[in-house]
């Protein structure tokens, strides 16, 4: 069939490589990390198997083993939970939670392992070295001395985690500031955090001098403006992502509050060269913009020996590649520098990559196959991330691919340089009015909890419905909603918005499925009639077939929903209309008409492409209906079909016979099945 709208083509990749985020190896995952990335992901790469052929996907993800949310939630483990194992049991006993609730809502990695667990742990630290030997003889490595807190009452460095204040950055509120970093994903310098605590000691760290590589980001501003500006030209992108971005790509400024005007003046002339701009409507600070990061960095020292409190702009600074903590993949050897491990946000920036390498060679493959779906033109990588990781994918990851040019990934004669990846942003999942986060005050369920009162399909079809690419959403699961009473939350008359998605599975299209079935056995001595169908049918499957792959191309999960739900009612009505009218005709003895034939033919064709539509949203019940079809999987939900007839999924003999043999449906048989706690007796 044509691709996409006569006047919207869609071109897909011959390759895709489709990633789903790291989870950190310190928790379990719940429902932000389920139904804000892990569900979108795999629906788009259960679509692009469909389209363009398993073979030719890879749909990778595992677990963040190294970083200081593990440290810290180790040290937590151990002294609050009684846990006796080693960090790596930890990280072990974490990834295996994890894989059981990717598992339980049908989540279809091709690997999930870990940045640090058995042969892709090794791969990984073998890429993370080729990694940063590249960017540093590509010349945009800088060995820089920076100041790191400091516990004086527990006598140790601390990691990120470990340490907790308000960010600095102006407009943002958060209060957990880490050490460089916020829980909104703003960086900055870890001597501009207000306010610091120790976790460890609960005292004031002190800042003592450690040495880092650091890659040059801000020598790549002009080319990251590009890049944004670029997106923004393209319709297709989510808009949250150029927003986003270019938030990062505003000059050096120094935020003061208009009551420190005076002191400011006062020190005016020992400040790098400068512009002083007024504060303007309401605003609560004036601004001065410097030339460069360094000037900004020098003004803020004079400024902290003034005694002037500052906030600073998002402005680029330069991304730090290793760190001091014990627990992290190995840094290589450069310039006689030792014991550094990298920190874990560059690290997972191309574990990606490690993962597609350490799958191939537990698959059999050659391993630079590698590079044709990371750095061929004719292949694309789509990330699902969340909104907070934008910095890391969007500008940190973006310049490091950039840097690495014509060298590559391991240098040699086949080096090429990685492609750009597609960045696919989700809104926050809300749970009330607070986002999903296990490290916030509101607790979130458990993604594992969620299914004790859902099935894991009415869970995915309504997570896909929410709309995340355009606004952040309140999840709101009936059974958790504190707004609730204990009796309200069990009366069946107070709708549940969750169930809204499942009612068309567990309702309408189990209605079409269990009718074309019971028809064949009842009428048909259990055969699927074959021949065309009717031509407004055929012309009315084309029509949405050609919608929703426009939309899957958009990734606009929340139109695919409608356009799906509004087709399946449109079969269900066929079949319901149609077979009330042949059934008046053919009167309660009479033998099937031709007529009859000829709706069961349609409604089955309907069936089918109902399936292919819903197979990437719900596959469990959708692969449920192939096998009750007799047909294989690769067969039915492949889109290399001319879609005239389902004559195209048999064989000749059955063709000329004209029809084809279905499996016997049990009576009152579920495709799409209701979970056992919303079957009242």
């Amino acid at each position: 069939m044509n691709n996409g709208q006569s006047d919207s083509i869609v071109i897909w990749p011959k390759r895709a490589v489709v990633t789903a985020g790291m989870p950190y190896g310190n928790k379990s995952l719940h429902f932000g990390h389920i139904g804000g990335v892990f569900v979108p992901a795999d629906a788009y790469a259960r679509f692009l198997r469909d389209r363009i052929g398993a073979n030719n996907v890879r749909f990778i993800s595992g677990t963040d083993c190294y970083g200081s949310p593990i440290n810290e939630g180790f040290r937590k483990a151990v002294e609050n939970d009684g846990f006796a194992g080693t960090i790596e049991d930890y990280v072990l006993a974490n990834h295996a939670a994890q894989a059981r609730t990717l598992e339980a809502f049908d989540i279809s990695l091709d690997i999930f392992e870990g940045s640090g667990i058995g042969h892709a742990g090794l791969v990984h630290q073998e890429v993370t070295s080729a990694f940063i030997e590249g960017l540093y003889e590509q010349g945009f490595l800088e060995l820089a001395s920076t100041m790191q807190f400091f516990d004086e009452e527990a006598n140790t460095f601390l990691n990120g985690r470990q340490v907790i204040g308000h960010c600095p950055v102006q407009g943002c509120k958060s209060e957990h500031g880490y050490a460089d970093e916020c829980d909104l994903g703003h960086q900055y310098d870890p001597s501009d955090l207000i306010a610091p605590v120790s976790t460890l000691s609960g005292t004031t760290p002190v800042m003592k001098p450690v040495s880092n590589w650091y890659f040059n980001l801000p020598a790549f501003k002009s080319f990251l403006d590009e890049y944004v500006r670029q997106m923004r030209l393209d319709e297709d992108v989510r808009s949250i992502v150029p927003t986003t971005l270019s938030e990062f790509l505003v000059p050096p400024v120094i935020f003061i509050k208009n009551e420190l005007f005076d002191e400011y003046l006062a020190i005016a002339e020992s400040l790098p060269p400068h512009t002083y701009r007024e504060a303007q409507g309401n605003k609560q600070s004036f601004e001065i913009e410097f030339g460069s990061i360094d000037d900004r960095d020098s003004a803020k020292g004079i400024l902290a020996a003034a005694a002037i409190r500052f906030r600073t702009s998002k402005a680029l600074v330069p991304f730090r590649i290793t760190g001091n903590i014990e627990w992290g993949v190995k840094a290589p050897i450069i310039e006689g520098k030792e014991g550094l491990t990298v920190w874990c946000w560059p690290e997972s920036l191309w574990a990606p990559i490690s993962f597609t390498i350490a799958l191939n060679d537990e698959s059999g493959i050659p391993r630079n196959v590698w590079r044709d779906f990371w750095c061929s033109d004719d292949a694309q990588v789509y990330q699902f991330i969340g909104q907070d990781n934008l910095y890391f994918y969007g500008i940190a990851q973006t310049a490091l691919w950039e840097a690495l040019g014509r060298h590559g990934i391991f240098g040699g004669a086949e080096a090429r340089p990685l492609r750009q990846t597609k960045l696919i942003a989700n809104h926050h999942l809300l749970f009330g009015k607070t986002k999903a986060s296990s490290s916030g005050q509101v607790k979130p369920p458990s993604a594992e909890e969620l299914l004790d009162h859902y099935t894991s399909e009415q869970l995915r079809a309504h997570f896909l419905a929410l709309g995340l690419d355009q606004r952040a959403v309140p999840f709101a699961p009936k059974p958790f909603d504190p707004k609730l009473s204990a009796e309200e939350r069990e009366d069946p008359r107070v709708a549940d918005p969750v169930l809204k998605e499942g009612a068309l599975l567990t309702n309408v299209f189990n209605r079409l499925a269990r009718s074309c079935f019971y028809d064949a056995q009842n009428s048909f001595d259990g055969y699927m009639p074959l021949g065309r169908p009717r031509e407004d049918i055929i012309e009315r499957c084309h029509d949405v077939m050609q919608r929703y792959e426009v939309l899957m191309y958009k990734v606009e999960f929340h139109s695919i929903i409608q356009l799906a739900d509004e087709f399946i009612r449109f079969a269900q009505k066929a079949w319901a209309d149609g077979i009330k009218a042949v059934k008046e005709k053919e009167g309660p003895e009479g033998p099937a008409s031709e007529e009859h034939r000829q709706l069961l033919l349609d409604c089955f064709y309907l069936l089918r492409i109902a399936a292919l539509l819903m197979h990437p949203i719900v596959p469990r019940g959708c692969e449920m209906i192939c096998d009750y079809l007799d047909f294989a999987e690769e067969d039915l939900f492949s889109w290399n079909f001319d879609f005239e007839s389902n004559e195209e999924l048999c064989d000749l003999y059955e063709v000329e016979a004209g029809c084809h043999q279905v499996r016997e449906l049990p009576p009152r048989f579920d495709f799409f099945k209701k979970h056992p706690s919303q079957i009242k007796d």
